[in-house]
């Protein structure tokens, strides 16, 4: 019976499967954003507008943030109050939310690459 020859390919894998992470953080980032844009106080809009998904592939790290000198305090304000749909919280309970969708995103980006 011939012998079957089986070459282990494992730096191309990881490469491939690093790549399809980077790109499902970076997705998984817009979705969490795309919801916490929905949450955010409005007043004119600048917050809301500020806001930006980033990843870091090497680090395989994802971030939302908003841009504006007092975004931090509107999300952590709690006393405050919003128009309906809108509120304090607004990214943690967004990633909160999303968390589950988040890792199935990245999941499916693995699974299309491999």
């Amino acid at each position: 019976m011939p012998r079957a020859r089986l070459t282990f390919n494992g730096p191309q894998v990881t490469a491939v499967v690093r790549e399809a992470a980077g790109r499902g953080l970076f997705l998984g980032a817009e979705l969490v954003l795309s919801v916490s844009t929905e949450r955010v106080p409005l007043d004119e809009a600048a917050l809301q507008r500020s806001g930006t998904a980033s990843v870091d592939e090497g680090a395989l790290r994802a971030a939302v943030s908003y841009d504006t000198p007092y975004a931090a305090r509107q999300h952590e304000e709690l006393t405050w109050r919003h128009a309906p749909g809108r509120r304090a919280k607004y990214l943690e309970s967004a990633l909160n939310d999303s968390a589950g969708d988040v890792l199935d995103v990245v999941a499916a980006q693995i699974r299309r690459a491999l």
